[in-house]
C-alpha cells in the first residue's frame, strides 16, 4: 500500500514516525511519502516537504505568510494527485490538513484517515462538520473524544495515547552521562520547556529570565531547546540549554515550567510536577476574546483536561508572569501535600489513558479497513 502522511510540527513528526514503523510491521510492502521531518525520514520513504517550512502560528503571522502557506498547500495537493496514494493519513495540523482532506475527497483520490485529530472540542468546534464530510475514519488519542464525536453523529475510535507510547519506550538516560554530555553541574534541575515554535520561544524566554533564581538556592534552571526553530532564538537565553532531548531532561528534572501543549502530558507521564504557561500575541486584547468567547473548555492543558480538575497551575496570557511562575514553583517545592496531590492525579491520568500502544492499534485498524 502507498501511504501519504501529513504532519505539521515536531510532535506530529515524532508520532508520525511511530505510526510508520507500526505500518511497516503490519504491511511489509508499505510505501511512504509525507510532509514531516527528521524522525519520519528515519523510517524511510520520501520526504515531500519539511514541516519546519510551514511552522507558522498566530493569526497575524498566518496573514503575513499567507502566500507561502497557499503555495505549500497547492504543492501538497499536486503531489498527492500525482503520487496517487492508497490512503492519506492526517496528523493534527487542522488549518492545513482539513483543506487537503476536502481536496482528496472531492477528487475521489483515496480514503482519508485522521490520526491524532485536532482539538476541536476545545475551540473551533464547527470544524467537526468538515471532518464528518471529508474524513473517512478518525483515530482519537483521548478517551473523551469518542463521546464528543458521538454527540455530533460521527463514530470515532480511541486507539490509545501516543505520548504514553513514546514516554514508556524512552531510553533511560544515566544522570552522570546526561550532566556530563550537557556540561551541567550536579544540582537539582528545574526544566523549562518553552515550546517548539518560534513565537512560543520568543514570547516565553524573556519572562523566564525575569524569575528570581535566588529563591531557588541549590537548583539550576535548564531550557529544553528545539532544533525545530532557529538556534539564534536561544542566543542570550540566560540559561543552560539541552538540545533536542526533552525526555532526557524530564527524566532528571525535579520540577518543570512547560508551554501548554503535548509536552504538559509528557511531563506528567514522567511524574514531574509542573507549572503550565502560555503566551498570546497582543495578550491583553486576545485573552478575553479567545478565552471568554471561543474556548469551549475550562482548562487548556492536557493534564487538567484529562484529570477533569486543576491538577497543575495554568498561567495564561496576562497571568503568565515571572512572579506567578516562581510563586507556583515555590508552592511545589515547599508544600509536600501539594506536590503529592499532583503526583496522585498523574497516576489517575495514566490509568485513564490505558497502556495500549496507539501507533500499533491504529496501524492494525488501518490495514484491516483497507483490506475490506
Amino acid at each position: 500500500m502507498k501511504y501519504y502522511l501529513i504532519a505539521g510540527e515536531a510532535s506530529g513528526d515524532l508520532h508520525g514516525s511511530f505510526l510508520m514503523r507500526s505500518l511497516k510491521k503490519a504491511d511489509p510492502e508499505a510505501q511512504f511519502r509525507y510532509y514531516g521531518g527528521d524522525k519520519m525520514q528515519a523510517e524511510g520513504g520520501e520526504l515531500a516537504s519539511d514541516y519546519r517550512e510551514g511552522a507558522i502560528m498566530g493569526f497575524v503571522s498566518v496573514l503575513l505568510h499567507l502566500p507561502t502557506i497557499m503555495r505549500r498547500m497547492r504543492a501538497c495537493k499536486d503531489d498527492i494527485a500525482q503520487w496517487k496514494p492508497d490512503l492519506v493519513i492526517l496528523i493534527d495540523y487542522p488549518g492545513f490538513n482539513l483543506q487537503i482532506a476536502k481536496f482528496v475527497k472531492e477528487n475521489s483520490i483515496c480514503p482519508i484517515y485522521y490520526y491524532i485529530p485536532p482539538k476541536i472540542w476545545a475551540w473551533k468546534e464547527h470544524r467537526v462538520k468538515y471532518i464528518k464530510r471529508y474524513v473517512d475514519r478518525v483515530f482519537c488519542i483521548f478517551p473523551f473524544e469518542v463521546d464528543f464525536y458521538a454527540k455530533h453523529g460521527y463514530t470515532a475510535e480511541y486507539v490509545g495515547n501516543p505520548s504514553v507510547d513514546s514516554v514508556s519506550h524512552a531510553q533511560p538516560v544515566n544522570r552522570a552521562d546526561f550532566l556530563r554530555r550537557n556540561q551541567l553541574p550536579d544540582k537539582p534541575i528545574i526544566a523549562i520547556l518553552p515550546g517548539s515554535r518560534k513565537q512560543e520561544v520568543q514570547s516565553g524566554l524573556p519572562i523566564f529570565r525575569q524569575i528570581n533564581r535566588s529563591l531557588f538556592e541549590g537548583y539550576q534552571f535548564v531550557v529544553g531547546a528545539s532544533n525545530a526553530v532557529d538556534k539564534a532564538l536561544y542566543d542570550n537565553a540566560g540559561f543552560d540549554l539541552v538540545w533536542d532531548d526533552a525526555y532526557g531532561l524530564l527524566q532528571h528534572a525535579d520540577m518543570a515550567i512547560v508551554n501548554s501543549g503535548t509536552a504538559t502530558l509528557e511531563t506528567a507521564l514522567f511524574n514531574v510536577p509542573q507549572v503550565v504557561c502560555y503566551q498570546l500575541p497582543a495578550k491583553y486584547i486576545s485573552y478575553p476574546i479567545i478565552y471568554g468567547m471561543l474556548l469551549k473548555i475550562k482548562y487548556v492543558s492536557l493534564v487538567n483536561i484529562i484529570a477533569g480538575k486543576e491538577t497543575v497551575k495554568e498561567l495564561l496570557a496576562y497571568h503568565f508572569t515571572a512572579e506567578n511562575v516562581q510563586t507556583e514553583l515555590l508552592q511545589i517545592l515547599k508544600c509536600d501535600a501539594h506536590r503529592q496531590t499532583i503526583l496522585d492525579d498523574y497516576q489517575r491520568i495514566r490509568e485513564k489513558l490505558t497502556t495500549q500502544v496507539a501507533s500499533e492499534t491504529a496501524a492494525l485498524k488501518i490495514i484491516e479497513s483497507l483490506k475490506h
